[in-house]
């Protein structure tokens, strides 16, 4: 891992990833490619700060970052995927999906907000959904970002106090810990039961968030070609980067 001493040291290497997404979407536009990331983890695991780092410099009209609210009452009454589907990148897009349809997998099941029926028919039907939408030429990249308990709890707390994050404590925050091992369950039925090999999860460490936002935008523009790809840059540490687990397997211990 190399050492980041610095802020300064963190930015540097940033901006130099971020023209390499800059020329990333330049491809998506000209080709009309349709890429889908999709952010999945832990409560305060850094989803929001790592789409930050992301789309900072991209183009807003052809960056879309979707994070669905608590389903309306209509909502609820419709096919389970139907509300993702409306949002899923056009041609020329690249979304990024701040929690997706794996709401059912995690906090979903673990809270109680759906039945077992329900959760099964999803884990049933995830992966050949997915590879209806890989097949029609959307390109999935799934990321489940990991921290420890105590950073958890360290990063829960810092919500309370500091006025700028404010906007990120919810109920849901108190149940984080208390249902820690619910969560880790549940957390690793889903990639060992979803991580297909049209759409694989990878698994970030995310107990450093410098770390985490660099080393998953490396992996990110290792996945997909476009001219002029500096990959020099893009050495990514397999302390933070794991491949999720093949189907049925277990996935990678990282936070117990």
């Amino acid at each position: 891992m190399n050492e980041i001493t610095q802020e300064s040291d963190f930015l540097s290497e940033l901006k130099l990833l971020q023209i390499e997404l800059v020329k990333l979407q330049r491809q998506i536009i000209t080709s009309n490619w349709r890429l889908l990331v999709i952010l999945e983890g832990r409560d305060a695991a850094g989803k929001d700060g790592t789409i930050k780092c992301i789309t900072e410099h991209l183009s807003p009209r052809d960056t879309r970052v979707v994070a669905l609210g608590k389903p309306s009452s209509r909502e609820v009454g419709e096919w389970y995927f139907q509300r993702y589907v409306a949002e899923l990148p056009a041609a020329g897009e690249f979304a990024l999906f701040n929690r997706s349809w794996y709401n059912r997998a995690g906090v979903e099941k673990v809270m109680g907000f759906c039945t077992e029926h329900q959760y099964k028919q999803f884990m049933g039907s995830v992966n050949e959904f997915e590879g209806l939408l890989v097949d029609d030429g959307i390109q999935i990249i799934k990321y489940y970002l990991d921290i420890n308990k105590k950073e958890q709890a360290d990063r829960l707390e810092s919500r309370k106090t500091d006025p700028l994050k404010q906007w990120k404590i919810s109920p849901i925050d108190e149940k984080a810990q208390h249902m820690w091992d619910a969560y880790s369950n549940a957390r690793d039925l889903m990639l060992a039961q979803t991580s297909s090999k049209k759409a694989p999860w990878t698994v970030i460490n995310a107990n450093n968030k410098k770390y985490a936002h660099l080393n998953l935008i490396r992996d990110l523009l290792s996945r997909v070609s476009y001219p002029d790809k500096d990959k020099k840059i893009l050495t990514i540490d397999p302390k933070i980067v794991m491949p999720g687990p093949p189907l049925g397997k277990e996935p990678p211990k990282l936070a117990p």
